[in-house]
């Protein structure tokens, strides 16, 4: 095993687009490190330059404590699980396993161990005879992860391994990719798309966004401390709602009314003007219930309900509102950033599978007033926040759109 050290890593292309603009990450021996982000991030390049399949422009890349930019991909010891399995389909499960031993000259008796330790921790015993067309989709991933294995290699990297399962077999796989991690205690770093492979899998999270790193933090620091506008719509379902906002003193003046927030906050944002208020949809609840009974009434908006959709445990109910054109045009870009989640003018709040609201009616709703977060608009910045314990790293807060260099 191994740590794995991106140091001011570039990759441009011949028109001169930076597919990876100056990312910096520090993945620590063992640890499980989640890349995420929208398509065209630059997420699987950074991948790519890891294993050495993609050449690097500029910055280092150490594997352990050997730089390795101008090492082939069979020189660095790393193994890979991609995304259509790449297994081979003439071979049975037990051959595919042990085709990296055959490739190194290791003698049938120990390939024949290892591919069968490998076989019983992955569940695969059964199956060894079998060939891959015989197999679901996700019996055929645990092949591919038991090649991995075998390989006894510094690191796994894994690009979106689950993006072909249905969503229960996703469910299902992730369990077992962290159960297999934390027992082989392997260094990993794991490509994916999918916000909730990235907050239930990884030690820690480094949110991408057209090259740039925008934040890296553990999944609860991303969560609860999102550096900017961008990482919060991006981490949480539904995503976080976003409206204007000012503040005149401790008061957080809303489309649907004014609440009271704490002073420490309104600080932050004092004489800022227009704002981006941001607050999840888990942190509304009906003023009716429990844990909202005994709050202050600054603390409550009626609002007229638009559209409810009711889930059994949970229900959401949207809520529409106006917004000037400065935010109107943030969210809108904010959106396609997020490939389409919609984040535009309209609130959404998850309330009890028991609440009975119905489309048309005026409901009060409550507001966690401590939740809140403030945006700038114009940077995207969270200022409600302290980006350096938040995960976020300075050295990258003016190079945001910044072109790489040659």
């Amino acid at each position: 095993m191994a740590s794995i050290t991106m140091n001011h890593i570039v990759k441009q292309y011949g028109d001169g687009f930076p597919a990876v603009n100056d990312v910096t990450i520090d993945v620590a021996d063992g640890e499980f490190m989640i890349l995420v982000g929208p398509s065209g991030c630059g997420k699987s390049t950074l991948l790519r330059m890891i294993v050495g399949l993609e050449d690097i422009t500029s910055g280092d890349m150490l594997i352990g404590d050997r730089r390795v930019n101008d090492l082939a991909p069979r020189d660095r010891n790393l193994a890979m699980v991609f995304q259509n399995y790449a297994l081979y389909p003439h071979l049975t499960v037990f051959e595919n396993i042990a085709f990296p031993l055959r490739l190194a000259g290791v003698e049938d008796k120990v390939v024949r161990a290892q591919v069968e330790e490998a076989a019983a921790t992955l569940e695969l015993t059964e199956h060894l005879d079998r060939k891959p067309a015989n197999l679901s989709g996700g019996q055929r991933q645990r092949v591919a992860m038991g090649r991995a294995i075998v390989r006894n290699a510094d690191a796994f990297l894994f690009d979106e391994p689950l993006s072909n399962l249905d969503a229960k077999l996703r469910g299902q796989m992730r369990t077992e990719i962290s159960r297999l991690q934390k027992r082989l205690g392997i260094t990993t770093v794991y490509v994916t798309h999918d916000q909730i492979e990235a907050m239930t899998l990884g030690d820690r999270v480094a949110v991408l966004k057209r090259g740039l790193l925008q934040q890296l933090a553990t999944p609860r620091e991303l969560y609860d401390n999102p550096a900017n506008l961008f990482v919060a719509g991006f981490i949480g379902s539904p995503p976080m709602n976003f409206m204007p906002a000012t503040v005149e003193g401790t008061t957080l003046k809303l489309p649907f009314g004014d609440i009271e927030i704490p002073a420490e906050k309104a600080q932050r944002v004092a004489g800022k003007g227009l704002l981006i208020a941001g607050i999840r949809p888990e942190n509304f609840a009906e003023s009716s219930a429990p844990h909202a009974r005994d709050v202050s009434a600054a603390n409550t908006f009626s609002a007229t309900v638009d559209v409810v959709e009711w889930l059994g445990n949970e229900t959401y109910a949207y809520l529409p509102f106006d917004a000037p054109a400065e935010v109107q045009s943030q969210l809108e870009d904010l959106e396609k950033e997020l490939d389409g989640e919609v984040v535009r003018t309209q609130l959404v709040i998850t309330l009890d599978g028991s609440s009975r609201v119905r489309e048309g009616d005026t409901v009060e709703i409550w507001i966690d007033a401590t939740k809140v977060h403030l945006f700038d608009p114009a940077t995207t910045e969270n200022l409600t926040v302290d980006l350096e314990h938040a995960g976020k790293i300075p050295a990258l807060q003016d190079a945001q759109e910044s072109p790489a260099a040659p």
